[in-house]
């Protein structure tokens, strides 16, 4: 049997990079500030703040099934997907400014508002990230190649990430000074240009190659009935779910973690404890990331990213004990656990490729664009439960950004970064047991394809 081969060039892989460099200047606001712009710039109480973040996402995980339908149905001659992330780059850099908007409102109005421009700016990032997310399902045949563009992919989108969270607090000081509110606005618009340039960058140097079959004659309807019928599909919806909702727990409540619980001194003047923190642990991410290649060739996909769950959650668990005026400890930690937690990213994203591909090996039909959707569509329902919680946690344990905090609400901030987000992570390790497409199976299916698709006379 011969393994299918389909290499890409460097700079093709960057340019898909810089993609999802473009959206987590938008995306990685939203899990580390937006809650925290609800409750402390524009004045709305934590339960509300959380249920808003339920309830849109939710809401927003409904739309990614129509885009990714409307997206594999695209006829241009750039393609299915690539004309979508330059179609909605301008609009979504327009709904980040207003997202991170805090107009002079009444207390009603504000919510009418949050609900309003974050349900906008999440409705464009749809129609922009799920046909991003196919495109790397179509750039290459090669199962493998998949696993190294994502890695391209996340080491770029990680990068944004360390930017963003290092340096948007610090913006929004100089930017806004007393007026943190036009800080924050400010802050999105510098964000958004430079998303902006990178999508175009993305449409311009990367194509698509693995085309469906032109016999291919299915509904939206078929196509969801071939999901819903696809185990490995499955399973990866459960385990997407579970990993955000652990995302959204640890990376909404650490802001509050450093304001409200942390007692140790900023290390260096230039920078808050914060943003060092997080600067520190992307950077050990994207070293994690770089090393998913590594671990998929020695260990298999499904040991590698069962392994690497298991060990983020000990890391992240055992930050529960480390005492409120201790650094070093918290820092080694994090080192241990983002070092760990950096492979199951791109190894994540390289099974939803795979898992297109069995489907058109079982049932012959190709549904690229759905399927990342309906999987992305777990990932912000997560994101939705575990904003929801982090609102509803807070709001039980006393929360106002005007009442000092007692000892038992405290404990109950380190806890939402600590042991509860962990056991989710452990419950997907145990889901990622059951999981069936072996690097073997993957092997033989991808040969499968290959003769097929040239039979049919195909691109690949």
């Amino acid at each position: 049997m011969t393994v299918v081969e389909q290499k890409l060039a460097l700079r093709e892989k960057f340019a898909y990079g810089v993609g999802d460099a473009a959206a987590n200047l938008v995306f990685q606001t939203q899990i580390t500030f937006l809650l925290f712009f609800y409750t402390n710039v524009l004045g709305i109480a934590s339960g509300v703040a959380g249920t808003i973040l339920l309830i849109s996402r939710a809401f927003d995980a409904c739309n990614d099934p129509i885009i990714g339908a409307l997206a594999d149905r695209t006829r241009t001659r750039w393609g299915h997907y690539r004309p979508w992330i330059l179609w909605t780059a301008v609009p979504m850099a327009i709904a980040l400014v207003f997202c991170y908007t805090a107009p002079d409102l009444s207390p009603t109005a504000k919510i009418v508002w949050a609900v309003a421009t974050y349900n906008i700016l999440m409705a464009v990032y749809a129609a922009n990230n799920i046909p991003y997310c196919a495109l790397s399902g179509v750039m290459t045949a090669d199962t493998r190649e998949r696993t190294s563009l994502a890695s391209w992919r996340f080491v770029c989108a990680m990068f944004a990430t360390l930017v963003v969270n290092m340096f948007t607090l610090k913006m929004v000081d100089s930017f806004g000074g007393s007026d943190v509110a036009a800080g924050y606005r400010a802050t999105m618009a510098v964000w958004g240009i430079v998303a902006v340039a990178l999508f175009v960058v993305t449409f311009a140097f990367t194509r698509e190659r693995v085309i469906p079959s032109p016999r291919q004659d299915s509904s939206v309807r078929q196509d969801l009935v071939d999901l819903l019928n696809n185990k490995p599909w499955v399973e990866l919806f459960g385990l997407a779910l579970l990993i955000y909702v652990e995302l959204a727990l640890r990376g909404g409540g650490m802001l509050y973690y450093f304001k409200y619980y942390s007692r140790a001194p900023n290390i260096f003047s230039w920078i808050d404890n914060f943003g060092l923190f997080n600067g520190i642990g992307l950077a050990f991410v994207i070293l994690g990331v770089s090393l998913s290649k590594w671990l998929v060739e020695w260990l298999g996909k499904n040991t590698a990213f069962r392994l690497c769950l298991v060990l983020s959650a000990v890391f992240m668990g055992l930050m529960a004990a480390v005492p409120n005026d201790s650094i070093a400890s918290l820092f080694l930690l994090q080192i241990l656990l983002q070092l760990s937690f950096g492979p199951t990213i791109p190894i994540l994203w390289s099974m939803m490729a795979d898992v297109v591909d069995y489907s058109e090996w079982e049932t012959g039909r190709r549904s690229t664009a759905l399927a990342f959707a309906s999987i992305v569509f777990g990932m912000k329902l997560g994101l939705g439960i575990g904003g929801w919680l982090n609102g509803e946690v807070l709001s039980w344990l006393g929360y106002s950004k005007d009442v000092p905090l007692t000892a038992m609400a405290e404990r109950g901030i380190v806890m939402l970064i600590s042991d509860v987000p962990a056991v989710a992570l452990l419950v997907g390790a145990v889901v990622l047991r059951y999981y069936p497409l072996t690097d073997n199976l993957m092997d033989e299916i991808e040969v499968a394809l290959a003769e097929r698709r040239a039979t049919l006379g195909q691109s690949v």
